[in-house]
């Protein structure tokens, strides 16, 4: 397997710290033991996250293309949007993004606060679009590519959750490989990782990279996006475009692949009554703050699962803190008395 040989922009600090979670192990009671791979803590841009573990390898091919504007997709509270604002600013593009209503959520200041606001004072050109929730290609983000060439400008295409790019995926065969040397520096290994996803390249990318040890199916994809089947067919496209672009050299068979539905309900962004329990146990017992729309659906998961018997007796799991914690403010109502 080769990612070495693709070009990487720096947005990182570098390697995110992996951390026990003694407090959440206790409560949970399952005889498991709950570590964080803290991605969220993965830079000074923005308040990070997952989404610039892609970027750095998607910006040089934005670079060389000659573009001038960086032109992406996402809700109204989109944690991918506000890394692409953020990216744009740190490397003097502009930015043009698209902000459909994905999420059925009514909080009055949904529209003003968190990742939106954030966007804004980056300078974006954020524009915001009635349209509903969908994982795949949108006109929406088309006409806008149209309208910076319009205006003269040469636009730069980042599609939703920067996942079905030609480089979406390698980021994440990256995180693979930095999760593999931080085991052997604290001399343990992994049984199961816990993460959430909604567009696919985040696992899609940890896919492939736990494939080269043959682990990929010990990751763990707790559904945020509620369409599990339109996920399972676009991951599927980016790990076989991954598998092939870094050399793993085997195809990745369709149990590596392993989404639960279980837990998007009852819609993207939307917390249900157990989401909201996980997110302030996680809060109460190791102040990990995570939100309504991904993490605290992949903790809702991870702790249900505990509780089932899911995991083998003593494993030791390792949750991914992805991001994505500004979006909690458009929540205001949810959490106005904890």
């Amino acid at each position: 397997m080769n990612l070495s040989k693709f070009e990487r922009y720096p947005l990182t600090y570098g390697p995110t710290p992996i951390e026990y979670l003694p407090r959440l192990t206790e409560a949970i009671g399952a005889d498991v033991e709950i570590y964080a791979k803290r991605d969220d803590c993965n830079s000074g841009l923005a308040m990070g996250g997952n989404k610039l573990r892609k970027l750095e390898y998607i910006i040089p091919d934005a670079i060389s293309s000659g573009a001038d504007t960086l032109v992406s997709i996402g809700g109204v509270q989109s944690n991918h949007t506000r890394m692409v604002a953020a990216t744009a600013a740190k490397i003097g593009m502009k930015c043009v993004l698209i902000q459909e209503s994905w999420v059925p959520h009514d909080d009055a200041v949904y529209d003003r606060v968190g990742n939106i606001l954030m966007t804004r004072l980056m300078g974006a050109d954020a524009r915001l679009v009635d349209e509903g929730f969908d994982i795949g290609i949108r006109k929406s983000w088309k006409d806008a590519m149209q309208s910076v060439r319009d205006s003269g400008g040469i636009p730069y295409a980042i599609p939703a959750g920067a996942s079905v790019h030609k480089f979406g995926g390698l980021g994440y065969v990256g995180f693979a490989e930095e999760v593999r040397a931080q085991e052997k520096e604290m001399e343990i290994k992994f049984d199961y990782i816990i993460v959430c996803c909604v567009t696919g390249s985040t696992q899609a990318g940890m896919i492939v990279g736990f494939a080269h040890d043959n682990r990929a199916d010990r990751v763990i994809d707790i559904d945020g996006s509620g369409t599990p089947e339109q996920l399972r067919k676009q991951m599927r496209e980016i790990v076989d475009n991954t598998a092939e672009i870094v050399e793993l050299g085997r195809t990745v068979r369709e149990d590596e692949i392993v989404i639960n539905p279980d837990y998007a309900y009852p819609a993207y962004g939307v917390p249900s009554k157990e989401t909201n329990e996980a997110i302030r146990l996680a809060a109460k017992t190791e102040a990990m703050i995570t939100d309504p729309v991904y993490e605290g659906k992949s903790m809702q998961g991870m702790i249900d699962l505990a509780k089932k018997g899911f995991f083998t007796k003593g494993a030791k799991i390792l949750y991914v803190h992805l991001g994505g914690v500004p979006a909690i403010n458009g929540y205001s109502y949810t959490y106005s008395n904890g």
